[in-house]
């Protein structure tokens, strides 16, 4: 990590702890934490932007970097904000304010708010490394950028899938099993994972190995925490036939159906 790259962090935090901040602000007429899922892409993309802002000069990278994370950060906001449009509070959050009682709201600040913005600080780490960094331009950068493309395209595929399959009245309580979703249980999350281990080789191509905590971070939090873990908790019970497609297909990485 150089000197001036610190200090760059630390005003990026502080500049996704503000947004967090107004993001809070706006949840509290609205009652409803879960529109902070619509602002998670620039919670993380802040401190990458701060960081280029604050740093005396930036590398050759710095372009590219921020260029893909904002596309990234803008597909998946949209998306989230034009599936939640309509809908209640998410039913993750609605149990976390029945277990916390009516100081909920001012809570949430720190545990929903506040923890995500830190959350999203850690994940920049390769893009404000990469934006920091001098080193010229090797292979290894076209290798980062095809595996963040395939990455991408995989998440943004199954979401439309999804989407798609959501939107059929006639699909209720039924499991999509065709697209991606015959290979992998969770498409999206697995091109969510790819596109930020291309992201973080963007990186290590930079030098910057060490941010490696970056897309470890998310691998952990997409299959033990807020993504897989968190999905099939219950989802057996919403959907009696998922017992059979968790038999015969992935949970993750995409793979030839079980017969």
């Amino acid at each position: 990590m150089t000197a001036a790259l610190l200090p760059a962090l630390l005003a990026g935090l502080v500049a996704a702890l503000a947004l967090a901040t107004c993001v809070w602000l706006a949840s509290l007429p609205l009652r409803d934490v879960s529109i902070v899922d619509i602002a998670w892409g620039w919670l993380v993309m802040t401190p990458a932007f701060a960081a280029a802002a604050w740093l005396p000069a930036t590398g050759p990278r710095a372009a590219l970097v921020l260029a893909l994370g904002s596309l990234w950060a803008l597909r998946l906001s949209g998306h989230i904000a034009w599936r939640h449009r309509g809908q209640p509070e998410d039913r993750r959050y609605g149990a976390m304010r029945e277990r916390h009682g009516p100081d909920f709201a001012v809570k949430s600040l720190v545990i929903v708010f506040a923890l995500q913005a830190v959350l999203g600080t850690v994940v920049a780490l390769p893009l404000a490394a990469a934006v920091a960094s001098p080193l010229p331009w090797n292979a290894l950068d076209a290798i980062a950028v095809a595996v963040f493309a395939v990455g991408f395209a995989f998440e943004a595929v199954a979401d439309a899938q999804l989407a798609r399959f959501k939107s059929n009245p006639a699909q209720a309580g039924r499991v999509l099993d065709w697209g991606l979703w015959r290979y992998s249980r969770h498409p999206n999350y697995f091109g969510e994972c790819v596109l930020w281990w291309g992201l973080w080789l963007v990186a290590a191509a930079a030098g910057a190995w060490w941010t490696v905590v970056s897309p470890l971070l998310m691998t952990v939090l997409l299959l033990r925490v807020s993504g897989v873990s968190l999905l099939e908790q219950d989802i057996g019970q919403r959907r009696p036939s998922y017992a059979a497609y968790i038999r015969r297909t992935n949970a993750f990485v995409p793979g030839r159906p079980r017969a």
